[in-house]
């Protein structure tokens, strides 16, 4: 069967893998000139069970609303007259209950942990390096208070059988001995072992020179989308500034752009934009960087270590698709960074980043069909598509076969 890809990011690329290993010619378009450029380029690169909390939480609603008069809040809200900014708002703060919380916690979690598998098995499977880095992720905790409160949320991804442990701030200087000279600053941690990270983009950059080479995967940069050809309940082929795109089955993997090419085969895709900001760190000689992730929760700026460099994320802006950014926008981040780990990093080289989550109201992707028979949805991962890829990946390989998925995903389809 001849599938098309539409999006060259992780997700796009790890589902062309999965089609591939299947027997599927398969071809993976898009507008820009190489994998990884848009959301996969320079993000986070926590693969994160442990952070799989949804963010809309009833706590969201007061943090978006302090958020218009105090610009350190996590969440920020920046109103605009775009529609479509109020209407996904308001789907988001219905999902803003106890109840809905930690349903779409649990769905998220159990999602992150099959894909974590799934990634190892990729990864043995193409042996690609993406500066993987296994041993665990510390969920950091500066007020006794907030600690406490990170404690008691361990409970429901421990349901899921994902294993945390609170340590105290001298077990935790010993699982990652670069944060003994500051540990004074925190009351405490949350340790999930099986947490690691990796670099998104290198991954996804290997892994489409191994589809390419190894299995044949034919990919069309700088080829935008416009539209489809359609007959009776099917697609039947992409058309493209560059022609016409022919194929058995399509799959949608284009992120926060998937709603505007949705809209053309009547589907409405409840996904927005959410603007993070990151910056990337070369080590040039410190000695003391990270010796694995973390987040500093207090301040919800997030790191990892890639080799010889070292990334830290934060702010979570609903902006629309704006991803304009100025060295102002990072002082936060960096002067938490300083304080992390003073002598981790050349701090006078950054290079800054901003890019677009593809966020759904409930934090959970968008699987499945819509009305044509032979389009497949596999976007909106948000700020969780390096962990959910391959698992995703998986889940739509397994739909187009007509095989029931290894996990439920009840809540991820059009229909939910």
């Amino acid at each position: 069967m001849r599938a098309v890809v539409l999006g060259a990011g992780v997700i796009g690329v790890t589902t062309a893998y999965e089609l591939a290993r299947d027997g599927h010619e398969v071809t993976v378009i898009d507008r820009l000139a190489e994998p990884a450029s848009e959301t996969s380029f320079a993000n986070a690169g926590l693969i994160a069970p442990g952070h799989a909390y949804t963010w809309s939480s009833p706590r969201a609603p007061g943090i978006l609303w302090r958020s218009l008069f105090d610009k350190s809040q996590a969440l920020r809200f920046k109103p605009s007259l775009d529609p479509r900014l109020w209407d996904w708002t308001l789907k988001f703060l219905r999902n803003c209950t106890a109840e809905r919380a930690r349903i779409n916690t649990k769905r998220k979690v159990r999602l992150c942990i099959y894909s974590q598998g799934e990634l190892q098995r990729i990864s043995a499977e193409s042996a690609v390096p993406y500066h993987e880095l296994r041993g665990g992720l510390l969920y950091l905790y500066r007020s006794p208070q907030s600690f406490e409160r990170g404690a008691s949320h361990t409970r429901i991804l421990s349901e899921e059988g994902l294993e945390l442990r609170t340590v105290d701030r001298d077990e935790m200087a010993r699982i990652d001995p670069a944060l003994e000279p500051v540990k004074e600053q925190f009351a405490g941690a949350v340790f999930a072992p099986s947490d690691g990270s990796g670099d998104a983009r290198v991954f996804t950059l290997n892994l489409a020179r191994y589809c390419s080479e190894r299995l044949g995967v034919t990919f069309r940069f700088g080829t935008e989308v416009t539209g489809f050809q359609t007959s009776g309940d099917r697609v039947s082929g992409v058309t493209t500034k560059n022609g016409v795109v022919s194929g058995d089955e399509f799959i949608m993997s284009l992120g926060v752009f998937s709603p505007f090419l949705a809209t053309k085969l009547g589907a409405s895709l409840p996904i927005y934009p959410i603007k993070g900001y990151s910056v990337t760190l070369p080590l040039d000689g410190h000695n003391n960087p990270p010796t694995i992730g973390g987040v500093d929760e207090d301040n919800l700026v997030a790191y990892a270590r890639f080799g010889d460099r070292i990334r830290a994320t934060a702010t979570a802006e609903f902006a629309g698709y704006d991803k304009s950014h100025k060295p102002a926008d990072f002082t936060y981040m960096l002067g938490v960074m300083r304080k992390l780990f003073p002598n981790g990093a050349n701090y006078d080289r950054p290079s800054y980043w901003a890019g677009l989550r593809p966020m759904t109201p409930e934090g959970t992707p968008i699987f499945g069909r819509g009305r044509y028979r032979n389009v497949m949805f596999n976007t909106g991962h948000g700020h969780m598509g390096w962990t959910m890829s391959a698992g995703s990946a998986r889940i739509t390989a397994d739909l187009i076969a007509g095989r029931k998925p290894a996990i439920d995903i009840t809540g991820m389809t059009l229909a939910a």
